[in-house]
């Protein structure tokens, strides 16, 4: 999966890297978009008309620290991301994503899902432990 950090987020972090503003890291909300995101958010499409769909809480315990993941540059999901289940249509989601907040804020990272999925009522979306990729390359 390729994943890619927001120009928002790149430029925090090297600004705290190098002494010029200071970052502390926000509660992680994971959510999906049914279009490229790109790297300024301006595409970003989460599901639209509510139908259950929310951005779902993560805490540093639920990630993997990079030298955990095996790969160089990347970490991932130490536990499951389980969002509500639909209760209608989301349309066909293609990225995971990376929020600040939970209903605002900034996106901070996408990755294209190996498989786009079409959420429909009834179906409770997922990433399973090691699904939400996120690479430094």
């Amino acid at each position: 999966m390729a994943s890619s950090f927001t120009t928002y987020f790149e430029e925090a972090i090297l600004n705290h890297v190098f002494g010029k503003a200071s970052y502390t890291a926000p509660t992680m909300y994971a959510g999906l978009s049914t279009a490229l995101p790109g790297r300024d958010a301006s595409g970003l499409a989460e599901p639209s008309g509510a139908n259950g769909y929310a951005r779902v809480s993560t805490s540093a315990s639920n990630w993997n620290s990079a030298v955990d993941s095996g790969t160089a540059g990347l970490t991932d999901n130490h536990d499951a991301i389980t969002f509500p289940e639909a209760t209608g249509s989301w349309g066909t989601v293609y990225y995971g994503c990376l929020f600040d907040n939970l209903t605002t804020g900034h996106l901070l990272a996408y990755f294209l899902l190996d498989t786009p999925t079409a959420i429909t009522t009834g179906n409770t979306p997922r990433f399973n432990a090691g699904d939400f990729n996120l690479t430094l390359t």
